[in-house]
């Protein structure tokens, strides 16, 4: 499913609590550009855009949206990426997209 889904993603590294300086998004290997890491609902971690998109703009396969978690997760974050699934959204709901949607690998000089 999460393959599927293109939840393939790294988790992001553990930040030292005692280190104060910022995290930079981090960058696509393939294209370079800015991607953001969210944890899935099935344990697994995916690659998103930085923007939203409506989604009559983002295919129905990578259509994703972050939800909040209730209090007492067993998931230790507050925010997770939800694959948009069952009802469609209406065509000017925004989603976010999957980064693999969006990336245009860079190629060589030849």
């Amino acid at each position: 499913m999460a393959e599927a889904d293109g939840a393939t993603a790294a988790p992001g590294p553990d930040p030292d609590p005692d280190d104060a300086t910022w995290i930079e998004p981090p960058l696509c290997p393939e294209c370079g550009a800015l991607i953001r890491v969210y944890p899935t609902s099935y344990d697994r971690w995916v690659s998103l855009a930085m923007v939203q998109l409506p989604a009559k703009d983002v295919p129905e396969a990578f259509r994703w949206r972050l939800a909040r978690l209730p209090g007492r997760s067993l998931i230790s974050t507050d925010i997770v990426a939800v694959r948009v699934r069952g009802i469609d959204p209406l065509p000017s709901e925004p989603v976010v997209p999957a980064h693999r949607m969006m990336c245009i690998p860079e190629w060589g000089e030849p």
